[in-house]
């Protein structure tokens, strides 16, 4: 955790499998990786090399860019505007 926000939030954060099946090499991968009502959703084709680490890496910046949005948030900072 490189944050306090990281380090609050890591306690909240879920990755779920939205695809069909839990076979990495089906047609239709997509992993949610949401902290409390944030998320980022991914999806995936098959044929990535070493997809599990590939994954691994997407959760990570993922949960890094929702904490980065809850940090804003926090701040009242608002993110409409340019």
């Amino acid at each position: 955790m490189e944050t306090d926000t990281q380090r609050r939030f890591a306690g909240l954060l879920r990755v779920v499998n939205r695809s069909k099946s839990d076979d990495l090499s089906s047609s239709e991968i997509l992993i949610e990786t949401r902290v409390e009502d944030l998320y980022v959703l991914n999806n995936y084709v098959p044929n990535i090399q070493h997809l599990p680490g590939v994954i691994e890496l997407d959760v990570t910046d993922s949960f890094k860019i929702i904490c980065r949005k809850l940090e804003r948030m926090e701040k009242g900072i608002n993110l409409t505007k340019p």
